[in-house]
């Protein structure tokens, strides 16, 4: 008897084979079966197969949101063999180009709304990529534009094309995702298939996913909580309903519009429906399944979900991209939970099955029940490391004094459990913060500073400071003055809306604690003395 497949697309083609005619997919105002999205992808797959280039890693970049390609480029990818790595429109053109170097994909699958940014992406790749355009009904035009590379459009599919998928190793790439960087550069995190199928079955398993489930997709697919959404779905046979942009801007509507039975977001996106008058009691009976992740989740929050999802089990869910999405769970239980929260915030919880966490010291020395120190973890959803990084890899994945097994170093400070209590999460240890759900390092905002204004003195802090984590981040510059139009606008080139500070502060010295170091509490104090 053959060993089982953990591929991630032998999970999705299982899905697709039981259930050909339920919806796989709901994007763009229309439903798509398994078939259909089947189908399609394969028709993507076979066209860049027939024109792929020598030597071509097995990496597809799909530069695509909330669009057909977008979902049918991600099973497309997966259908060769390859995995994927998402891009982002809103995203500076040279963070997309620096993404698509680091991969070295060599193919490229673009949406409509994306393709608009080609011109300056191109202009700035100097090697032959195979760029598909499936929407796209004449390429001559951008054929004869650009001429280096290999342009496809509508006209270059197969329709229905029979594919025979690839079938690549458990340990071979499912995706790669582009994280925060301390030295200036993003990090590309590497996520086998047996990561996520590992992550996946656990997690289907959690919430008793069943092919009737509808999953909402609140996420880019460039934040790895769409990992939860599209992969627990589709490994049960369920539907994942992308919102719209313009849905995005009332999420309880769409709750109600496409009956989401399963819901994830980072609490942020609870915090906004509350302001919107969205979490009324009773609003959403179709949720039975909530999770919250990527950032700290507050009681106050869990207690008016419940108001408005009473037959929703409430789970806390943690783990950074480089445990696959989710690694540590917590359960609301509303007899217990209440006596668990500390200071307002819920646990984190217990790890998953498989999963080993250590509570460490600086040495990684396991620190008593009851302290605090760095959260350490080890198991089947550790990924492979950074990509095309040995350094950073090295540092972040060790094995600590007497252990034998590969731990990844999260940088979370946490308390060790006494008994069997949950993990109780109180920030980060280094300068690594959330902004609006999205993962930033201090360190990449502060090295960009330095590269346009030539100075050294720099440091940036979020700022106002919320219990999910930072509304946004503020710099201080060790200067008389500074061009701040001028250095706001070529850092909006090179960074994401979320991580370009909204205030500078002109200081004439910056404080120094005692060990020699920027003294970031006195420049806090400083920020709460202005409120």
């Amino acid at each position: 008897m053959k060993p089982e497949n953990r591929s991630l697309i032998s999970g999705i083609l299982g899905s697709a084979g039981k259930f050909p005619e339920r919806p796989a997919l709901v994007v763009e105002k229309r439903s798509y079966t398994y078939g259909e999205l089947l189908r399609i992808a394969s028709s993507y797959a076979a066209a860049l197969d027939a024109r792929a280039i020598s030597a071509e890693p097995l990496l597809t970049a799909v530069f695509a949101m909330r669009s057909l390609p977008a979902y049918a480029g991600i099973v497309a990818a997966l259908l060769r063999g390859h995995g994927y790595v998402p891009l982002n429109r809103s995203y500076p053109v040279n963070r997309t180009e620096f993404m698509i170097r680091k991969s070295g994909c060599r193919a490229l699958i673009v949406d409509e709304e994306s393709s608009r940014l080609l011109d300056e992406v191109l202009a700035r790749i100097d090697y032959p990529l195979v760029i598909l355009l499936p929407e796209l009904e004449d390429s001559t035009s951008l054929k004869a534009k650009f001429p280096r590379h290999i342009i496809l459009g509508m006209k270059d599919l197969a329709p229905g094309a029979a594919y025979t998928p690839k079938t690549p190793l458990p340990d071979s790439i499912a995706y790669v995702i582009f994280t925060s960087g301390s030295t200036g550069t993003p990090k590309g995190v590497m996520t086998s298939n047996a990561n996520i199928r590992s992550y996946g079955e656990y997690a289907a398993g959690r919430g008793n996913v069943t092919e009737r489930d509808r999953f909402s997709q609140s996420c880019a697919t460039t934040f790895d909580g769409s990992v939860f959404d599209l992969f627990t779905a589709w490994l049960r046979g369920a539907c994942v309903c992308s919102p719209s942009q313009k849905e995005l801007l009332n999420p309880g509507a769409f709750i109600k519009r496409h009956e989401i039975t399963v819901w994830f977001s980072v609490p942020s996106l609870a915090v906004f429906m509350k302001r919107l008058g969205s979490l009324k009691k009773g609003n959403f009976p179709s949720l039975r399944w909530s999770t919250f992740g990527g950032e700290a989740l507050s009681q106050d929050i869990v207690a008016v979900w419940r108001e408005a999802a009473p037959n929703s089990e409430i789970d806390n869910g943690y783990g950074p991209t480089e445990t696959t999405c989710m690694s540590v769970y917590y359960r609301w239980d509303p007899v217990r939970s209440p006596s668990e929260v500390h200071k307002g915030i819920v646990p984190i919880g217990y790890p998953n099955p498989g999963m080993s966490v250590l509570v460490c010291d600086e040495n990684l020395r396991e620190v008593a029940p009851g302290e605090k120190g760095e959260l350490l973890m080890a198991g089947p959803q550790i990924s492979l490391g950074y990509l095309s990084d040995p350094e950073r890899t090295k540092k972040a994945y060790v094995v600590p004094p007497g252990r034998d097994e590969i731990y990844y170093r999260t940088g979370d400070l946490v308390e060790r459990p006494r008994g069997d209590g949950p993990i109780l999460y109180f920030g980060r240890i280094d300068f690594q913060i959330k902004v609006l759900g999205h993962r930033v390092e201090l360190g990449e905002i502060e090295a960009a500073i330095r590269e346009e204004t030539g100075i050294h003195g720099v440091v940036a802090l979020g700022w106002p400071v919320t219990p999910n984590g930072a509304q946004g981040v503020e710099a201080f510059i060790e200067a008389e003055s500074c061009d701040v139009a001028g250095l706001k606008k070529r850092l909006s080139e090179r960074l994401p809306e979320f991580m370009v500070p909204k205030k500078f502060h002109m200081i004439r010295r910056i404080p120094l604690n005692d060990n020699g170091k920027f003294d970031r509490f006195a420049l806090q104090r400083i920020l709460e003395a202005v409120v």
